[in-house]
Protein backbone atom coordinates (compact mmCIF):
# COMPACT_ATOMS: atom_id res chain seq x y z
CA UNK A 1 0.00 0.00 0.00
CA UNK A 2 1.22 3.26 -1.25
CA UNK A 3 1.99 5.87 1.60
CA UNK A 4 2.35 9.32 1.79
CA UNK A 5 4.82 10.35 4.68
CA UNK A 6 5.84 14.05 5.35
CA UNK A 7 9.41 14.50 6.95
CA UNK A 8 9.71 17.76 9.41
CA UNK A 9 13.34 19.50 9.98
CA UNK A 10 16.43 17.53 9.54
CA UNK A 11 19.37 19.88 10.14
CA UNK A 12 22.22 18.09 9.50
CA UNK A 13 20.74 14.97 12.23
CA UNK A 14 22.04 12.07 9.31
CA UNK A 15 21.47 9.82 12.09
CA UNK A 16 18.18 10.56 13.44
CA UNK A 17 16.71 10.71 9.54
CA UNK A 18 18.39 6.91 9.29
CA UNK A 19 16.72 6.06 12.26
CA UNK A 20 13.17 7.55 11.84
CA UNK A 21 13.19 5.94 7.61
CA UNK A 22 13.63 2.54 9.74
CA UNK A 23 11.41 2.74 11.98
CA UNK A 24 8.78 4.14 9.90
CA UNK A 25 9.59 0.64 7.61
CA UNK A 26 10.00 2.98 4.78
CA UNK A 27 9.61 1.24 1.20
CA UNK A 28 10.28 2.04 -2.69
CA UNK A 29 6.16 2.17 -2.64
CA UNK A 30 6.03 5.16 -0.24
CA UNK A 31 6.25 8.73 -1.37
CA UNK A 32 8.32 10.86 0.78
CA UNK A 33 7.46 14.67 1.20
CA UNK A 34 10.56 16.25 3.06
CA UNK A 35 9.51 19.82 4.62
CA UNK A 36 12.65 21.60 4.31
CA UNK A 37 16.21 22.85 6.74
CA UNK A 38 18.00 19.94 6.14
CA UNK A 39 21.06 21.63 7.14
CA UNK A 40 22.59 23.87 10.04
CA UNK A 41 22.90 22.10 13.17
CA UNK A 42 24.70 18.94 13.71
CA UNK A 43 27.67 17.69 12.86
CA UNK A 44 26.55 16.02 9.38
CA UNK A 45 24.32 18.35 6.87
CA UNK A 46 26.74 17.90 3.85
CA UNK A 47 25.98 13.76 4.49
CA UNK A 48 22.59 14.52 4.57
CA UNK A 49 22.30 15.91 1.58
CA UNK A 50 24.26 12.90 0.06
CA UNK A 51 22.26 10.57 1.33
CA UNK A 52 19.08 12.31 0.44
CA UNK A 53 20.54 12.13 -3.10
CA UNK A 54 20.83 8.97 -3.37
CA UNK A 55 17.95 8.20 -1.44
CA UNK A 56 15.95 9.98 -4.72
CA UNK A 57 17.01 7.93 -7.05
CA UNK A 58 15.09 4.86 -5.86
CA UNK A 59 12.38 6.65 -4.21
CA UNK A 60 9.81 8.86 -4.75
CA UNK A 61 10.61 12.34 -3.39
CA UNK A 62 9.47 15.60 -2.83
CA UNK A 63 12.04 18.62 -1.46
CA UNK A 64 10.98 21.64 0.01
CA UNK A 65 12.71 24.58 0.52
CA UNK A 66 13.66 25.68 3.81
CA UNK A 67 14.90 29.06 5.31
CA UNK A 68 18.34 27.54 6.28
CA UNK A 69 18.25 25.73 2.46
CA UNK A 70 18.45 28.92 1.02
CA UNK A 71 21.36 30.05 3.09
CA UNK A 72 23.50 27.07 2.59
CA UNK A 73 22.47 27.63 -1.13
CA UNK A 74 23.54 30.93 -1.58
CA UNK A 75 26.92 29.91 0.14
CA UNK A 76 27.46 26.84 -2.03
CA UNK A 77 27.17 29.61 -5.24
CA UNK A 78 29.02 32.50 -3.60
CA UNK A 79 31.16 31.26 -0.65
CA UNK A 80 30.06 34.41 0.82
CA UNK A 81 29.33 33.41 4.82
CA UNK A 82 26.03 34.79 5.46
CA UNK A 83 27.33 36.07 9.47
CA UNK A 84 23.37 35.25 10.53
CA UNK A 85 23.09 31.93 8.77
CA UNK A 86 27.02 31.38 10.41
CA UNK A 87 25.67 31.99 13.88
CA UNK A 88 22.37 29.79 13.68
CA UNK A 89 23.79 26.30 12.28
CA UNK A 90 25.86 27.40 9.22
CA UNK A 91 29.28 27.16 11.01
CA UNK A 92 28.44 23.42 11.28
CA UNK A 93 27.59 23.33 7.61
CA UNK A 94 30.47 24.43 6.72
CA UNK A 95 32.85 22.39 8.77
CA UNK A 96 30.48 19.17 7.40
CA UNK A 97 31.95 20.34 4.01
CA UNK A 98 35.46 20.31 4.96
CA UNK A 99 36.15 16.98 2.84
CA UNK A 100 33.58 17.73 -0.48
CA UNK A 101 35.29 17.98 -3.30
CA UNK A 102 34.41 20.53 -5.09
CA UNK A 103 32.08 18.03 -7.92
CA UNK A 104 30.14 16.91 -5.34
CA UNK A 105 29.61 20.73 -3.53
CA UNK A 106 28.30 21.45 -7.41
CA UNK A 107 25.75 18.03 -7.08
CA UNK A 108 24.48 19.64 -4.02
CA UNK A 109 24.21 23.12 -5.27
CA UNK A 110 22.05 21.74 -8.45
CA UNK A 111 19.88 19.64 -5.54
CA UNK A 112 19.25 22.84 -3.59
CA UNK A 113 18.52 24.83 -6.83
CA UNK A 114 16.26 22.57 -7.56
CA UNK A 115 14.01 22.25 -4.77
CA UNK A 116 10.44 23.37 -4.55
CA UNK A 117 9.06 26.32 -2.91
CA UNK A 118 5.69 24.39 -1.73
CA UNK A 119 3.73 21.47 -3.49
CA UNK A 120 0.05 20.77 -3.62
CA UNK A 121 -0.74 17.12 -4.13
CA UNK A 122 -3.52 15.16 -5.73
CA UNK A 123 -5.61 15.60 -2.57
CA UNK A 124 -5.75 19.19 -2.23
CA UNK A 125 -3.09 19.31 0.70
CA UNK A 126 -0.64 21.99 1.07
CA UNK A 127 3.15 21.38 2.10
CA UNK A 128 5.36 24.10 2.63
CA UNK A 129 8.24 24.98 5.01
CA UNK A 130 6.20 27.51 6.95
CA UNK A 131 3.40 29.70 5.39
CA UNK A 132 2.62 32.29 2.86
CA UNK A 133 0.35 35.65 3.55
CA UNK A 134 -1.71 35.88 0.65
CA UNK A 135 -5.62 35.33 1.00
CA UNK A 136 -4.95 34.08 -2.48
CA UNK A 137 -2.49 31.44 -1.92
CA UNK A 138 1.24 30.99 -2.35
CA UNK A 139 0.94 30.87 -6.19
CA UNK A 140 -0.09 34.39 -5.80
CA UNK A 141 2.53 35.26 -2.81
CA UNK A 142 3.91 38.53 -3.57
CA UNK A 143 7.13 38.13 -0.79
CA UNK A 144 8.56 34.64 -1.88
CA UNK A 145 10.62 34.69 1.54
CA UNK A 146 7.34 33.72 3.59
CA UNK A 147 7.38 30.27 1.81
CA UNK A 148 10.27 29.62 3.98
CA UNK A 149 10.07 32.18 7.03
CA UNK A 150 6.70 33.06 7.31
CA UNK A 151 4.97 32.07 11.35
CA UNK A 152 1.74 34.26 11.02
CA UNK A 153 -0.16 31.04 8.87
CA UNK A 154 0.89 28.73 11.65
CA UNK A 155 0.45 31.12 14.44
CA UNK A 156 -3.15 31.91 12.97
CA UNK A 157 -4.60 27.86 12.74
CA UNK A 158 -2.93 27.77 16.43
CA UNK A 159 -5.12 30.39 17.62
CA UNK A 160 -8.24 30.24 16.08
CA UNK A 161 -11.81 29.38 18.26
CA UNK A 162 -13.10 26.65 17.13
CA UNK A 163 -16.56 28.23 17.56
CA UNK A 164 -16.05 30.09 14.33
CA UNK A 165 -17.56 28.20 11.77
CA UNK A 166 -15.78 27.80 8.00
CA UNK A 167 -18.26 29.98 6.26
CA UNK A 168 -18.13 32.76 8.67
CA UNK A 169 -16.51 35.82 7.14
CA UNK A 170 -14.20 35.75 10.17
CA UNK A 171 -12.79 32.29 9.55
CA UNK A 172 -9.18 32.77 7.84
CA UNK A 173 -9.32 32.53 4.16
CA UNK A 174 -5.59 31.26 3.64
CA UNK A 175 -6.94 27.76 5.41
CA UNK A 176 -9.74 27.22 3.52
CA UNK A 177 -7.76 27.13 0.27
CA UNK A 178 -6.30 23.53 1.26
CA UNK A 179 -7.65 20.19 2.81
CA UNK A 180 -4.40 20.05 4.57
CA UNK A 181 -1.43 21.80 5.53
CA UNK A 182 1.52 20.59 6.04
CA UNK A 183 4.77 23.02 7.29
CA UNK A 184 7.58 22.97 9.19
CA UNK A 185 10.24 26.06 10.64
CA UNK A 186 8.33 26.61 14.26
CA UNK A 187 9.47 23.87 16.65
CA UNK A 188 7.01 22.44 18.78
CA UNK A 189 9.41 22.66 21.44
CA UNK A 190 8.48 26.63 21.58
CA UNK A 191 4.75 24.90 23.28
CA UNK A 192 6.31 22.48 25.19
CA UNK A 193 5.13 19.48 23.09
CA UNK A 194 7.61 16.86 21.48
CA UNK A 195 5.42 15.35 18.91
CA UNK A 196 3.52 16.50 15.23
CA UNK A 197 0.58 19.43 16.56
CA UNK A 198 -2.23 20.60 14.55
CA UNK A 199 -4.63 23.49 14.39
CA UNK A 200 -7.61 23.76 12.25
CA UNK A 201 -6.39 21.99 8.98
CA UNK A 202 -2.43 22.77 9.71
CA UNK A 203 -0.17 19.92 10.71
CA UNK A 204 3.20 21.73 12.15
CA UNK A 205 5.74 18.89 11.56
CA UNK A 206 8.75 20.48 13.19
CA UNK A 207 9.21 18.66 16.62
CA UNK A 208 12.92 19.73 17.69
CA UNK A 209 15.34 18.12 16.14
CA UNK A 210 17.66 21.13 15.93
CA UNK A 211 17.69 21.55 19.26
CA UNK A 212 16.54 18.61 22.11
CA UNK A 213 14.08 17.04 20.34
CA UNK A 214 13.54 14.53 17.64
CA UNK A 215 12.79 13.90 13.80
CA UNK A 216 9.52 13.03 13.01
CA UNK A 217 7.63 11.72 9.65
CA UNK A 218 3.81 11.28 9.70
CA UNK A 219 1.77 9.04 7.32
CA UNK A 220 -0.95 11.86 6.13
CA UNK A 221 -3.60 9.32 5.58
CA UNK A 222 -3.53 8.00 9.17
CA UNK A 223 -2.02 10.65 11.22
CA UNK A 224 0.49 7.61 12.53
CA UNK A 225 3.95 8.83 12.84
CA UNK A 226 7.36 7.95 14.15
CA UNK A 227 9.93 9.66 15.72
CA UNK A 228 13.68 9.16 15.69
CA UNK A 229 15.51 9.46 19.20
CA UNK A 230 16.39 12.63 20.09
CA UNK A 231 19.16 14.24 18.38
CA UNK A 232 21.16 15.26 21.70
CA UNK A 233 21.23 11.26 22.21
CA UNK A 234 22.58 10.76 19.06
CA UNK A 235 25.04 12.90 18.62
CA UNK A 236 26.29 13.31 22.25
CA UNK A 237 29.12 15.00 21.73
CA UNK A 238 27.32 18.16 20.05
CA UNK A 239 25.15 21.11 20.84
CA UNK A 240 23.35 21.44 17.74
CA UNK A 241 21.34 24.91 17.63
CA UNK A 242 21.10 24.86 21.30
Amino acid sequence: MKRTLVIGDIHGGLKALIQLLERASVTKQDRLIFLGDYVDGWSESAQVIHYLLQLKDGHECVFIRGNHDVWCEDWLRSAVVDEIWYQHGGKETIESYAGIDIDEQKKHLTFFEQMEDYHVDEQNNLFIHAGFSSMHGPAKERYVSNYSWDRTLWEVALTMDNRIEKDSALYPKRLLLFNEIYIGHTPTLYYNVEVPMNGCNVWNMDTGAAFTGKLTCLDIETKQFWQSDTLQSLYPNEKGRN
